[in-house]
C-alpha cells in the first residue's frame, strides 16, 4: 500500500494503545475503529511492544482477514501481542505506562533472490512446507547482522537448518516496513494509574 501520512500513523498508534489497555482489561479491542478510507486498505502489520527498552511482545500478520484493513489488523495484533505472545506473560495493567509502541507496516512480499538482500531494508520470510520463519527489517539493524547473517537466522526462526536457505525447497520472501513509534510522535496518550478509555 502507499505510504502512510503522519496522521494516518498517529492513528494507528491510537488503535494500538487502546487496544492494548482493552486486551488488558479484557475488554473488545475493536470498538470505535477509525474510518478512515486510507487504514481500511488490505495490508500486513507488526505491532512491537516495549518495556523500558526491552522486548515485550511481538505479533502481527502478513496479509489482512477477507473484509479487514490495516487499521483491523493492528488492533488486533496490538491485543495478541499484550495476551498471546507464547515467549512472555500476558501484560499487566501496572506495565501500561512503561510500555511505548512501534508498529510496522507491511508491503507485499515477494521472491527474492540471497543476492539481493540488503541488510536493515528488507524483512525476510523463510518458508518450506509447513515451516516459516519471519523477521522483521529492524532486528538486522537491532543485531548489526549483515544479509546472510540476517537470512540465516530467518532460516532458525523458521525452524530450520542455518543453511536451508541453499536449499531449492525453500522459498525466500522479502518485503519492506513503514517502521514508526509512539516516541516519534511523543503522543500524549499513555494512561495514568487507573485509567480506562471506557471512562
Amino acid at each position: 500500500m502507499p505510504s502512510l501520512a503522519s496522521r494516518d500513523k498517529q492513528l494507528l498508534l491510537e488503535v494500538a494503545r487502546r487496544a492494548l489497555i482493552a486486551a488488558v482489561e479484557r475488554r473488545d479491542p475493536f470498538e470505535n475503529l477509525p474510518d478512515e478510507a486510507s487504514l481500511r486498505q488490505p495490508a500486513g502489520a507488526f505491532v512491537t511492544l516495549r518495556c523500558r527498552g526491552r522486548l515485550r511482545g511481538c505479533i502481527g500478520q502478513l496479509a489482512p482477514g477477507q473484509g479487514q484493513g490495516l487499521v483491523h489488523v493492528v488492533a488486533h495484533a496490538a491485543r495478541s501481542a499484550a495476551l498471546e505472545d507464547p515467549r512472555f506473560d500476558p501484560v499487566g495493567s501496572h506495565e501500561l505506562v512503561e510500555i511505548e509502541i512501534e508498529l510496522s507496516v507491511l508491503s507485499q512480499a515477494e521472491a527474492i533472490a540471497p543476492s539481493q538482500i540488503e541488510a536493515g531494508k528488507h524483512g525476510l520470510i523463510v518458508e518450506r512446507g509447513w515451516q516459516r520463519g519471519l523477521l522483521l527489517p529492524q532486528v538486522a539493524i537491532e543485531c548489526r547482522w549483515g544479509a546472510q547473517r540476517f537470512l540465516e537466522e530467518t532460516c532458525v526462526k523458521a525452524g530450520l537448518e542455518r543453511d536451508a536457505w541453499q536449499h531449492s525447497a525453500t522459498r525466500i520472501l522479502a518485503f519492506t516496513a513503514d517502521v514508526f513509534s509512539e516516541s516519534d510522535f511523543r503522543l500524549e496518550i499513555r494512561p495514568k494509574p487507573g485509567y480506562s478509555i471506557s471512562t
